[in-house]
């Protein structure tokens, strides 16, 4: 049988984050790939230069005939944009029993808000009660929190029982903003935390880390894993992307991880 994830995100023309990680994400873990584009963005490994969002009409449209035909078993949600976007979605996935992973898509690399507050307060309402896991990093916990980011662990177990406080079923505290020679993740749940950890690697490649992590996750609860199971396989499988990367020559700025790190020949 085919298993089927969604994936309802912005495009990225540079082929590193949005859709097209996602798809590649799902596409390297056996799964097949189906898509809502939310927004349209001209960008490279050195820049956006434009982003047109998709109406919402156009959302609730794409988001209807995905699940009119396809057996979709788990769905990740990323970039969204404004009010009434985030509320055409959280309408068109209120019925719908599936697996919902959030990778709330707030803050750019560059520190800038992706969101204006209004659309933050929509996503903490209207969207987060519904995931199934919430995948912040930690400008983005902090944000929706309305507090000042995580420094240490302890503050990262704080943060991750106040938002699941506020609705999610599971939240992945993403230590990645993070400082020191290691990388920690917390999946906390209402059972425990399960924590996760790696080597903080020296690449300029890791564009669409959040992306390619969510996805990951989603990749494995379309698959039937349970939450641990899925998280720890998207852990590893990011590790090695994030590896990888500098084996890929994509641009001349921040490049992408490699997706296919695990199939693709280099030699």
């Amino acid at each position: 049988m085919t298993v089927i994830a969604l994936t309802i995100a912005g495009s990225d023309s540079g082929g590193g984050a949005g859709i097209q990680a996602d798809l590649k994400t799902f596409s390297a873990l056996g799964v097949y790939g189906a898509s809502v584009i939310t927004a349209l963005t001209a960008q490279n490994t050195r820049a956006v230069t434009r982003v047109e969002p998709a109406s919402p009409a156009m959302i609730a449209a794409q988001i209807a005939a995905v699940f009119d035909d396809l057996d979709i078993r788990a769905v990740k949600l990323g970039m969204l944009g404004g009010v009434d976007a985030i509320r055409r979605v959280a309408a068109g996935l209120s019925h719908r029993n599936v697996p919902l992973v959030l990778d709330p898509v707030m803050i750019a690399k560059s520190g800038d808000a992706l969101l204006p507050d209004d659309a933050v307060a929509s996503l903490r309402a209207d969207l987060l009660p519904m995931a199934t896991l919430l995948t912040p990093n930690l400008p983005e916990a902090a944000r929706l929190l309305d507090t000042a980011p995580a420094r240490d662990e302890a503050a990262m177990q704080d943060q991750g029982r106040a938002l699941l406080a506020l609705g999610a079923g599971a939240v992945l505290m993403k230590g990645g903003h993070g400082s020191g020679e290691t990388c920690t993740d917390l999946l906390i749940t209402a059972g425990g935390t399960l924590r996760l950890t790696a080597p903080r690697r020296l690449t300029r490649n890791t564009h669409g880390t959040g992306c390619t992590l969510s996805a990951a996750i989603a990749a494995g609860l379309a698959q039937g894993m349970d939450m641990p199971a899925a998280v720890t396989r998207a852990h590893a499988y990011l590790q090695g992307a994030i590896a990888a990367a500098d084996t890929l020559h994509v641009g001349h700025g921040h490049g992408p991880v490699h997706h296919f790190h695990a199939v693709w020949s280099h030699g």
